[in-house]
């Protein structure tokens, strides 16, 4: 398998694979536990043939039976499922996850333990018990069952059926039915498992080359393991791709947690459902949060209302996967301990414990009753914590840590850039095992927090003043870089060399213990109505406190609200910029001897400079974001809080005065020669190292931020903000855009020369205005943004992104301002812009030298050609 094939492949798997939705599936009605019985079932005295198919003991006769929920029966290749009366019409989960892949779909970042499709079903015998058909419904709908709107609620959101099955027997006393499920599973049907599909790739399993490798019946699920065989072609090349994969039938619990209802002031993802009754005028539509069942036990329910701490009567337990290297297998685990201090807050002690697998021939991940940490071998460079969720109450059935071998090459690239300079252990290209181990324990502890259910809070770390990040007894005493771990706060790049703060990595903070008490409390209750009072006051102790405030995660490419964004350290994103330039500053001169060895080439030279250069913008697109911010919260009659507010109008201007010093002249400390005769920054690609040449570099690189700048959503917001609170408290597009022109030409107003920097700058900004005021250069600018963007990705890449793709993204607060934005005042104020400039260049047009002059007459001829008014 070749890059080229991997490249290929890419582009077919789809991002739907990852999406947190996927994870959060699920089931409805409750359903039932049958206990595990004997592993071979007993045969019955009665041999004779049932009249409505074969007979029972001949199908039975040499054949192995696996006894559980269901019995399964497997003779020569064929397997049967007998399915007892008491399971039909009844409510199951059937959980797709990935077991085993080849190179190909490995790279594209599809591994073992993912779960790629989850779907409730129903089995139910039709047409006068000849055969069995398996219906799909959507859990999310619950009425009494004795008010009359009930009926009309089973007429309107009803099943829909997929499969069916011929019964080939019944037992001797006609209690279970028995039908060859062999069909479903071995790439015949898509019916129940569409791998490829669900997977991006359209393609069907080639029959010949797929099939059934096992199943086995549990006491509460029946687990079956497929090979499925397809061919994925592309023009005249055809790439082989074999898929195991792993479902789960698993029954949801007999009786159903309560539900506990989500509030937007506390980040957990949640689960749809929808409450009808005769009672209503509006139907009630809540989300419940996602959790774990944590109860204490009968004996112990009196101590916990006391505020005793107590075991939970069924403790969450996760099991290390035996690939995991040893060196690395301690910390994993106590980054799943570590969240016993915020249990604690729940009134619980150890209610979750991580396991390393003391007999690996019993250890079996694919049973859904199993919660592993799975390591996966693959150069992907990546983390998730997903988990499988009972729809009707939100409780977390099981959950699975996905941990990929390269996730340190990230942790390395963060790590030394981000504090190389004030540890000294963070340096090299390899880091001490103890120094790599330490990394290890946060990541570990961030994913499990996804498995608890809580998303990320991307607002905590603005409840750190800047300063404080450079003060030791600060950060020893807060801990870390945030008030929370689901932060994307990383480590303090904020503190210098001569501070002496030894506390620089993420780990649980207040917030993350205020949440888990908030959700995983215990009280007693048959209903999620009765403790919402006590859920709210909960939240009112801390409505006012920074360090409680959760702000949502945003889209990367429109934030909002400037407190919750991605990497960000501090309550100041300028001065929390500055402190991380002077560090990156102080690395620049060390690239090279901080990666290369005598005779080694300057590859990992190379990749380190483009991780300097990432930090470098991402500290610059901080700041933009404060220009045209707002500040979301989401209030409630009685906290004095309002839904919006403008970044003050004195912080934009700060905004802008540190976009003036670092984007419309990118820094030449961050381009020196001496480095660049030895190496390029570089990206990886299927094809090579891609080689950025530095001056093509900073051109795309200013063109992104300063499009980013004035982008149509920004001053947009401008305007509303504006209208809604003044000039006084929000700072306006025109005078903003003013601001903006006069800087940039600031040389032309002057009647200076201008040198090849100031020109790409003002050709940057001439050409960002255009693409608004003209349709046609929209397509070209998505492709000049996009090599940005492989860049970024690379240069500063982000652990378990992807749970950002589906519950979260829905959830995120989003202020919409662009419908009909081609009437607005916005492209009025760009068009505007555009014609000022023109004039301020035809008045210039002949002053300066030659390569001034040309550079004028270019730019009038784009804006005529734009703006043909511009001609009069």
């Amino acid at each position: 398998m070749n890059n080229k094939h991997i490249k290929q492949l890419s582009r077919f798997v789809g991002l739907a694979v990852f999406c947190t939705t996927a994870f959060q599936s699920c089931g409805v009605v409750p359903a039932f536990i049958w206990k595990k019985k004997d592993a071979q079932i007993v045969a019955v005295a009665d041999s004779s043939k049932d009249e409505k198919g074969v007979s029972y003991q001949k199908l039975i006769k040499d054949a192995r039976v696996d006894s559980g929920m269901f019995h399964v029966i497997s003779k020569k290749g064929e397997y049967y499922f007998e399915i007892p009366r008491t399971a039909l019409d009844r409510d199951f989960l059937m959980i797709h996850k990935i077991s085993s892949v080849p190179l190909a779909i490995n790279e594209a970042g599809v591994n073992k333990g993912m779960n790629f499709e989850n779907k409730v079903i129903r089995f139910s015998l039709k047409k006068e018990g000849k055969e069995v058909w398996v219906g799909e419904i959507d859990p999310k709908i619950e009425v009494p069952n004795k008010d009359a709107i009930a009926k009309s609620v089973s007429d309107n959101y009803r099943l829909s059926y997929i499969e069916s099955f011929k019964v080939e027997s019944y037992n001797s006393d006609s209690t279970s039915v028995v039908i060859k499920v062999n069909k479903v599973f071995d790439g015949t049907e898509k019916s129940f498992a569409d791998v490829f599909s669900n997977l991006g790739l359209g393609t069907s399993p080639k029959t010949s080359l797929s099939g059934i490798e096992q199943i086995k019946s549990f006491a509460n699920n029946v687990v079956v393991r497929s090979m499925y065989s397809t061919k994925v072609t592309e023009g005249n090349e055809s790439i082989p791709i074999s898929i195991a994969v792993t479902t789960n039938i698993y029954a949801l619990p007999e009786q159903p947690m309560v539900p506990r209802f989500a509030d937007p002031r506390v980040g957990f993802f949640s689960t749809e459902r929808w409450y009808f009754s005769d009672k209503q005028q509006e139907l009630d539509k809540r989300n419940l949060v996602t959790r774990w069942r944590l109860e204490p036990k009968e004996e112990d329910k009196e101590r916990y209302r006391k505020g005793e701490l107590v075991e939970p009567k069924k403790p969450i337990v996760f099991y290390l996967d035996p690939a995991t290297p040893k060196q690395w297998r301690k910390e994993i685990i106590a980054g799943v301990h570590d969240w016993q201090q915020a249990f604690e807050a729940a009134g619980f002690k150890n209610a979750i414990i991580a396991k390393e697998v003391a007999d690996t021939t019993a250890f079996d991940p694919d049973d859904a009753n199993v919660s592993s940490i799975v390591y996966a071998a693959s150069a992907q460079a990546n983390a998730m914590g997903p988990s499988v969720v009972d729809p009707r109450s939100g409780e977390i059935l099981e959950a699975d840590v996905i941990w990929w071998h390269n996730v340190m090459t990230i942790l390395n690239s963060w790590m030394r850039i981000q504090t190389g300079v004030v540890d000294t252990a963070a340096r090299g290209n390899a880091f001490s095992e103890e120094k790599m181990a330490h990394a290890i324990r946060f990541v570990s502890s961030h994913e499990i927090g996804h498995t608890l259910g809580l998303m990320h809070n991307m607002g905590s770390s603005s409840s750190f003043p800047v300063d404080s990040l450079r003060s030791p007894s600060f950060t020893d005493r807060m801990g870390g870089t945030a008030t929370s771990i689901m932060d994307y706060a990383r480590f303090n790049y904020v503190a210098q060399p001569e501070d002496g703060v030894k506390t620089i990595t993420p780990v649980i903070g207040l917030y993350d213990k205020y949440a888990i008490a908030w959700a995983y409390r215990w009280y007693d209750v048959k209903t999620p109505w009765e403790e919402l009072p006590t859920l709210r006051k909960e939240i009112e102790k801390h409505q006012h406190d920074p360090n409680y405030w959760y702000g949502e995660q945003q889209d990367g490419k429109n934030i909002i609200d400037p407190r919750s964004q991605s990497e960000d350290l501090g309550d100041n994103a300028m001065l929390a910029g500055a402190y991380g330039l002077r560090n990156l500053k102080r690395i620049m001169p060390h690239i090279i001897d901080w990666t290369t060895s005598s005779g080694e080439d300057y590859y990992r030279a190379g990749k380190l400079y483009m991780g300097v250069i990432g930090q470098w913008y991402t500290y610059a697109d901080h700041v933009i974001n404060n220009i045209g911010g707002i500040y979301l919260e989401n209030p409630v009659l009685g906290d004095q809080k309002d839904a919006y507010r403008p970044v003050d109008r004195d912080k934009q201007i700060e905004a802008l005065g540190y976009v003036k010093e670092q984007v419309y002249r990118l820094p030449e400390w961050l381009f020196v020669p001496e480095l660049m005769t030895k190496t390029f920054p570089l990206r990886d690609s299927p094809i090579g190292s891609f080689e950025y040449a530095p001056y093509n570099l900073q051109r795309e690189f200013q063109y992104s931020l300063l499009f980013s700048l004035v982008k149509d959503e920004r001053l947009l917001r401008m305007i509303e903000m504006e209208q809604l609170f003044g000039r006084k408290r929000a700072w306006s597009a025109e005078e903003f855009l003013q601001s903006v022109r006069e800087e940039v030409f600031a040389s032309t107003l002057k009647k200076q020369s201008l040198d090849l920097r100031t020109r790409m700058l003002q050709q940057n900004y001439v050409d960002v205005l255009m693409v608004s005021t003209n349709k046609a250069m929209e397509k070209i600018n998505d492709k000049k943004l996009t090599e940005v963007d492989l860049f970024l990705q690379q240069a500063h890449p982000h652990i378990c992104a992807l749970h950002g793709l589906g519950d979260a993204a829905r959830q995120a607060r989003n202020v919409h301002v662009g419908s009909m934005a081609r009437t607005s005042d916005m492209l009025m104020l760009k068009r505007t812009e555009l014609l000022e400039i023109y004039k301020l260049l035809d008045r210039a047009r002949q002053t300066g030298d030659k390569a001034t002059k040309a550079h004028y007459e270019d730019l009038l001829m784009r804006i005529a050609v734009t703006l043909p008014i511009a001609k009069k």
